[in-house]
């Protein structure tokens, strides 16, 4: 068919074949390399008797690695808190899959509005079907492990929609999440309606995944180095990993090279665009003593550590478990400075990431909300909410 009868609208993804080609690799090797068959196996194959005396993670990996409570424990307890440290941290991928699955095929509706669009609508498919073995997987790991530790959920969670904040331990309260929700919401509606803005998520995601890339290529050492005597989780950090590689791929591609073949953004599309990225920035603001590699606020985690503390893991009492807890989040320790680095190098990474784009703003490019936040802050937000936190307790008896 004559080119001009094809097309919809002056620019064409046909007449760049650089980017096409790009596309066109990434999918089909992520295609051949498919990593869900062995993922879905290996959870099937899961026992937590059998992993239970293994490291899940490389040790630096572990829940409060580097804190007070990391060097008075035992061998058997620092295994678990390695393990805890795998449930947590995939909790929250679980968490950010299940928004990707959702805005993959919001923003595929948007693009596939535009001729000649397949490929990435077909690589989109692919990489859903990806995100769903990896959903199972952590759930039923994480579920199993907390089942047998501790008897109850402690950062699992039932399955749940995509419009709630991605971040699960966060600095939110009901309004807040309402009006996530609402944003989410209509977000939603413009991905699919609008191909810059379809386009343009993947900006955000790639922001986004960057962190967990970085983060995830030292999970899956741990089997890499040692494949014959690797557990089961270790084994699904290396394929997830390995999956998440080309999505990140396609993430670049999409939001550097493909945007290039769309008209100029309206400057409704540039306002939306650089929300959702601030949107990012304050999601990324805080980090946390207790997972290094994570945004979370360390004050949403005290009533989870505090139940770690408390449980027949640690079994400390009540004022042995308060007196860890300060040590632990209210002063200098390693764990924060590991945990602070591993933010600053995020940080300098999504400054390279987005410094190409030209419909990013200067406060997105330098990243002005999330470099607001400093060890000596961290330090004093803590301080502050483990006060309001030991006041509750006292208060309630407990």
């Amino acid at each position: 068919m004559n080119k001009a009868l094809s097309q919809n609208h002056d620019k064409s993804l046909l007449d760049d074949r650089k980017t096409l080609r790009k596309l066109e690799l990434n999918y089909q090797k992520n295609k051949l390399q498919d990593n869900s068959p062995a993922i879905d196996k290996l959870a099937a194959d899961f026992r937590y008797e059998q992993a239970k005396d293994q490291y899940w993670n490389p040790e630096p990996f572990s829940l409060l690695y580097g804190t007070p409570l990391w060097e008075q424990s035992s061998a058997a307890q620092r295994v678990k808190l390695n393990q805890v440290y795998w449930v947590a941290y995939y909790s929250q991928i679980v968490s950010a899959e299940i928004a990707t699955i959702f805005f993959n095929q919001t923003s595929a509706a948007g693009l596939y509005s535009i001729e000649d669009f397949r490929i990435v609508c077909d690589t989109l498919d692919l990489e859903s079907a990806q995100e769903r073995a990896h959903i199972n997987a952590f759930k039923k790991i994480g579920e199993e492990f907390e089942q047998a530790v501790f008897g109850e959920r402690m950062f699992t969670y039932s399955m749940r929609g995509p419009f709630v904040e991605t971040m699960i331990l966060h600095n939110s309260n009901r309004v807040k999440r309402f009006w996530r929700w609402i944003q989410l919401h209509a977000y939603a509606s413009l991905s699919s309606d609008n191909a810059f803005i379809g386009c343009q998520y993947f900006t955000v995601r790639g922001v986004r995944t960057l962190n967990g890339k970085l983060i995830q290529h030292q999970l899956s050492k741990l089997y890499s180095n040692d494949p014959d005597n690797a557990s089961i989780p270790a084994r699904i950090s290396y394929c997830h990993f390995l999956d998440e590689s080309f999505h990140f791929n396609s993430s670049t591609i999409i939001s550097h090279d493909v945007v290039k073949s769309l008209r100029a953004p309206t400057g409704f599309e540039r306002w939306v665009a650089n929300l959702t990225l601030r949107g990012t920035q304050k999601d990324h603001y805080n980090f946390s003593t207790a997972i290094n590699g994570l945004f979370w606020y360390d004050p949403a985690l005290y009533a989870k550590v505090y139940k770690i503390l408390r449980s027949p893991l640690f079994d400390l009492g009540k004022d042995g478990a308060k007196e860890m807890m300060e040590a632990c989040f209210a002063r200098d320790n390693e764990a924060l400075h590991l945990s602070a680095k591993s933010r600053r190098t995020a940080l300098d990474s999504y400054k390279g990431y987005l410094a190409d784009i030209d419909y990013v703003d200067r406060a997105n490019k330098e990243m002005a909300i999330m470099s607001g936040n400093s060890v000596a802050k961290h330090l004093e937000t803590n301080t502050r909410a483990l006060r309001q936190f030991f006041r509750r307790l006292d208060a309630n008896g407990d």
